[in-house]
């Protein structure tokens, strides 16, 4: 090969440049001799230990410091092996790199050549051990739950999380979640749609990438941030005007602009307004470059699609579907000439021909606009209706176009992906709503919308929503509803059990009728894309059952499904909790979702474990279905999340069922409003034929709400007034819970019910039924008919609270003052059926329970209330029982639960107990105090000791008192006194005091001159006394075991044993045990020894032969 034809090295004339611009340099030393490309290639393939190393930085014992100067250690000895090929070497270095508090601990350790200097491991291990921190520190953790982005760009936030994170010890799914908390809140919103299945550096990567997007957006808006000047941008149609224009030569190729003469003589004479040649036109020019034109910016952009509108143009004899084409830069709107010629529409000529131009100002056609077309009618939406004029454009891909007067015009609220108009401006009424008033008017009047079912085909149903709700009548939209959701974050997720095997079903065989049924659902629920076929290797049973209207229900069995799914716990709302926040409200609307379920989408990848079968084939969700377990947790979240601004302040949501409720119409309206926009928003349609506006009482979750309180729902007090007698388990099950669902309208439910649900216990097979279960049956259809109104809970009123207690259960009503006259109306009503253990209560202790549970029900609403509440008992003693100095055990737990409640309690007889009306005569204080009783009755107390103090005085009587008894006092004699320190110490009333406790009892009537001596002796030795004793002194601690010898014969335990059998005058062996080898040596002898001999034995039979020990 030529030498000559091989290109020079890049590389060697860099070398060769830099050697000429170092040799012009002034050099202030002797210049060493120029190298060679031969030196150049030794000294890069020197080896990498000859090249010097920077040491590490001295280390003092900084604790912070610890593990990175080991760490350049460890990288110094391991590139320069040459020269720390020892351990003893490397431990070594490590100490000559040593200062202050650190260098004292190495010498220590030098110095007493400590055998963890001959291992670098162990050195380094120990050095850890000193001077390093812990392998989990809680204060990292604590730093890496408080570490957020803030002003940090992502890179930094990350480098501090990893540095955290390595010190931390969490595992992926904690650093996961701290990780995407600490982010700012852009960036988390843009990491939404990433956060499925990611790991930590995937997110931290993601996160890093879209943050660097969104600065050089930024960037890139501020270097283009200029003020807009309109003639910017020319107008897309507008008449030709003569415009001054710099003069080019005519027929100059590759110039673009042509003076108005040589354009107007290429057009006369059908010359190329290009290259000026004839035979052709400007796009068919030969010479032409072709460039990229605005209208092909969609080619480019496959995903990106029109923004239309389906509309309806009405003519005189015609009706027709068209779709509308929403251009906010076109300046007029356009109707298509094909779609013109064929509904015949009437046309006139403009006054000036129109050139129609693109953004960059080119002409887009050769052809002009010289007709418009109508008026004619225009409805878009369901019930916008207008009169509209169209210039009519023979080259138009869409039917109509309606550009940025319309657009004005109405104002309306767009969804930019599906492209519907989802509100109308105010200026549309009246004029596009002829029948209607205004929004904000008064006067309702009823529109008529259609809605379909999911489980039948359509069917029109006349419909009354109120006009100001006209611009949400897409909301209402059966079309709409029938569309495939988009996914959300809220799709439901079926996890599978690990290890569990896939559900599989079988076909049922379905009649004739169901057949048909089930044709009729696939195929609309295929042509709306909730289902699809499927290939996978689960399946469930499909059938139908029989509706109220005779009509068919598809069902699918997801049983066995459901009982291998992982359950997704959100909780449902408590119905009668949720139902205390109406206090107030006055007006309500109830609103219901239209297949609510199926507005939820399966989460992508879990859509073939809803496969269900059919003798038609194998089908699988793409929407979530009726009869999973997770549907309505999955639901009640996420209609939480879409309502959650509204929820208790006027929006009550039991999943599909919404309730709004406010204190006036005006006020009502901007909440149904409100809610309206949030559910569009969302893409939630409602069933309209199930909703009702503006009512003063509603239907809602079984209850009649109405202003003045709840009540029971009429159709189900008629279901129960109508209830047959149960005839087997079942049924009476069915009805109990049908009731118990109804509880708290019924005063003692339990104790009514009691008959009933003890046919229940121990799971009976057959039910016997008795005279007393027929009466109770019938007491609580009659107590159910008869139900009174429950007042919504106001907390700016006083409470009061009726309890009562039986021998069977308690009961307890909580209760208001209303109305004018005031007077007491329930709010609640609560029952309990006691269990063996509490029947067995006193009466006392029985209404003391029904106070407690009492509270404990109604908590939320006594605990901390703004006044002090009262509580009506038939027990007297009740009253009294806070200021009671002495309580059972019992008793005195229940006390301080009742420390956490503001409250009194009022005595009323047990003969004006039986009516919740009659508590309103019970507020008049009472005529005359009652004196408060003791707990227990003075007899048990006082009896003994007198009859005690009587027996002693006849025996004294006789008995000639001392000189040195003190004034008043009873002398006792020898033979009295034992007895009278039994009764002082031993009694009910005393209960075994102290010494100086029992004296002081007997020095306030008695005296003998040796009684403080008597009555130490006698309490010293009290049985009971001395177990009950408490310590005085501190606890000895637990025994521990004695430490392991570390040779033999060191430590050495001794014992004897004594009164054996004479054996050659022996009764007695001296063991002594070697502890680290347990090895024994027994020494006979004559009797016990003395301290002496004993230490001359162990001289002379241990300590000689194996040296001191330990004893």
């Amino acid at each position: 090969m030529d030498p000559s034809s091989i290109s020079p090295d890049p590389l060697q004339d860099l070398v060769a440049a830099l050697r000429q611009v170092l040799a012009a340099l002034p050099a202030p030393a002797p210049t060493p001799p120029a190298i060679t490309s031969a030196d150049t290639v030794t000294a890069s393939s020197a080896p990498l230990c000859s090249s010097p190393m920077a040491q590490p930085a001295p280390y003092s014992g900084s604790v912070e410091d610890c593990n990175g100067f080991l760490l350049q250690c460890s990288l110094v000895l391991e590139m320069q092996p040459h020269l720390y090929s020892t351990e003893r070497s490397k431990v070594e270095f490590v100490i000559t790199q040593l200062r202050g508090q650190a260098l004292l601990w190495a010498e220590s350790l030098w110095s007493q050549d400590s055998p963890v200097t001959q291992s670098y491991a162990g050195f380094v291990e120990h050095f850890k051990e000193v001077f390093g921190k812990p392998s989990w520190d809680s204060l990292v953790g604590e730093e890496l739950c408080k570490l957020q982005q803030g002003k940090l760009m992502v890179t930094e936030y990350a480098i501090q999380f990893r540095t955290l994170a390595a010190k931390s010890g969490w595992n992926e799914q904690a650093l996961l979640a701290a990780y995407h908390q600490g982010l700012s809140p852009q960036v988390r919103l843009h990491l939404a749609a990433h956060e499925d299945a990611i790991g930590l550096e995937r997110l931290i990567q993601l996160s890093i990438r879209v943050a660097t997007r969104m600065q050089s957006c930024v960037h890139r808006s501020q270097d283009q941030s200029r003020p807009y000047n309109r003639r910017d941008r020319p107008e897309p149609v507008s008449p030709p005007e003569p415009a001054p224009e710099p003069a080019l030569e005519p027929m100059q190729r590759g110039t673009t602009h042509l003076n108005p003469a040589e354009r107007q003589r290429r057009l006369t004479q059908s010359l190329c307004l290009y290259c000026g040649d004839p035979g052709h036109a400007l796009p068919a020019c030969p010479i032409r470059h072709p460039r990229p034109m605005v209208s092909t910016v969609f080619s480019f952009l496959p995903h990106m699609k029109p923004l239309t509108t389906h509309g309806t143009l009405t003519t005189a004899c015609t009706s027709v579907t068209v779709v509308a084409l929403l251009d906010s830069g076109s300046a007029a709107n356009f109707v298509s000439g094909t779609l013109c010629r064929q509904l015949r529409l009437r046309t006139k000529a403009t006054a000036t021909p129109y050139q129609i131009r693109c953004i960059t100002g080119k002409p887009i056609s050769r052809r002009r606009v010289h007709h418009s077309a109508g008026p004619v009618l225009l409805q878009v939406s369901l019930l916008h209706v207008e009169e509209t004029t169209f210039l009519v454009l023979e080259e138009s891909t869409a039917d109509i176009i309606l550009g940025r007067p319309w657009l004005e015009q109405h104002n309306p609220i767009l969804s930019w992906s599906t492209g519907e108009v989802l509100k109308w401006g105010d200026t549309c009424f009246p004029g596009c709503f002829p029948h209607l008033p205004a929004p904000h008017s008064p006067t309702p009047i009823s529109l008529p919308v259609q809605a379909t079912s999911i489980e039948s085909p359509l069917v029109n149903q006349p419909l009354q929503i109120p006009t100001c709700y006209a611009p949400f009548s897409d909301v209402f939209c059966p079309k709409r509803a029938s569309k495939l959701p988009p996914h959300r974050p809220w799709d439901c997720a079926i996890d599978l059990l690990p290890g569990e095997p896939v559900p599989r079903g079988r076909i049922y065989p379905l009649s004739v009728p169901e057949e048909k049924a089930m044709e009729e659902y696939i195929k609309e629920a295929l042509a709306q894309g909730y289902i699809r076929p499927s290939t996978s290797p689960a399946a469930s049973s499909f059938f139908f059952v029989a509706k109220k209207d005779g009509g068919l229900r598809p069902c699918i069995d997801y049983r066995a499904l459901n009982h291998i799914t992982v359950k997704f716990r959100y909780p449902l709302p408590l119905v009668p909790a949720a139902l205390e926040h109406l206090r107030g409200a006055t007006i309500f609307t109830k609103l219901d979702l239209r297949s609510a379920y199926n507005l939820i989408r399966i989460r992508k990848g879990d859509e073939w474990k809803t496969t269900f079968i059919t003798p038609t084939g194998h089908y699988e969700y793409l929407v979530m279905p009726y009869g999973l377990a997770n549907a309505p947790s999955v639901f009640q979240d996420f209609i939480h999340e879409v309502l959650w601004e509204f929820l208790h302040r006027c929006v009550l949501v039991y999943i599909d069922d919404i309730l709004i409720y406010s204190r006036s119409l005006a006020e009502h309206r901007q909440h149904v409003a409100e809610v309206l926009g949030c559910l569009r928003e969302f893409q939630l349609f409602l069933k309209a034929e199930k909703c009702s506006f503006h009512q003063p009482s509603v239907q809602f979750l079984g209850y009649n709400i109405s202003s003045s309180g709840i009540q029971m729902d009429e159709g189900k007090i008629t279901a129960i007034r109508d209830w047959p007698a149960p005839a087997t388990v079942k049924e009476l099950q069915r009805f109990l819970g049908f009731a118990n669902f109804y509880r708290r309208f019924i005063s003692n439910y339990s104790s009514i019910a009691d008959p009933l649900t003890n046919l229940l216990r121990n799971k009976p097979k057959s039910l016997l039924w008795s005279p007393a279960a027929e009466e109770a049956f019938n007491t609580l259809k009659r107590a159910f008919t008869t139900a009174p109104l429950l007042i919504h809970p106001n907390p700016d009123k006083p409470f009061v609270v009726e309890v009562d207690a039986s021998t069977k259960g308690v009961g307890a009503v909580l209760s208001q003052q209303q109305g004018n006259p005031s007077r007491l109306h329930p709010c609640a009503f609560f029952s309990h059926k006691l269990n063996p253990a509490e029947r067995n209560y006193d009466i006392g202790n029985r209404e003391l329970l029904a106070i407690k549970l009492a509270l404990e029900e109604w908590r939320h609403w006594l605990e901390g209330a703004r006044h002090p509440f009262l509580v009506l008992t038939d027990h007297k003693n009740l009253e009294y029982l806070r200021a009671a100095k002495r309580l059972n055990p019992q008793q005195a737990r229940w006390a301080l639960f009742f420390t956490r409640f503001e409250f009194s309690i009022s005595y009323r007889p047990g003969s004006k107990n039986t009516k919740v009306d009659a508590l309103s005569r019970m507020f008049a204080p009472e005529e005359s105090p009652v004196t408060p009783e003791p707990i227990l009755p003075a007899d048990l107390i006082v009896s003994h000791i007198t009859w005690s103090q009587e027996t002693l005085l006849p025996a004294n009587a006789s008995t000639n008192t001392p000189p040195g008894c003190p004034p008043g006092s009873q002398y006792i004699t020898q033979a009295r006194r034992t007895s009278l320190i039994h009764t002082a110490h031993t009694s009910h009333g005393t209960g075994h005091p102290g010494i100086n406790e029992t004296l002081s009892l007997l020095r306030d009537r008695f005296w003998w001159p040796s009684m403080a001596a008597d009555v130490r002796r006698y309490v010293q030795g009290c049985e009971e006394c001395a177990m009950a004793k408490t310590p005085r002194q501190l606890p000895s601690g637990k025994l521990l075991p004695l430490p392991v010898p570390n040779r033999p014969w060191s430590h050495l335990g001794v014992d004897f044993i004594t009164d054996l059998p004479n054996s050659r005058t022996h009764t007695c062996i001296f063991v002594i045990v070697n502890r680290f080898s347990k090895a024994c040596r027994l020494l006979p002898l004559k009797g016990p020894p003395t301290a002496m001999e004993a230490a001359e034995l162990l001289f002379n039979q241990v300590f000689r032969y194996f040296g001191g020990h330990r004893l």
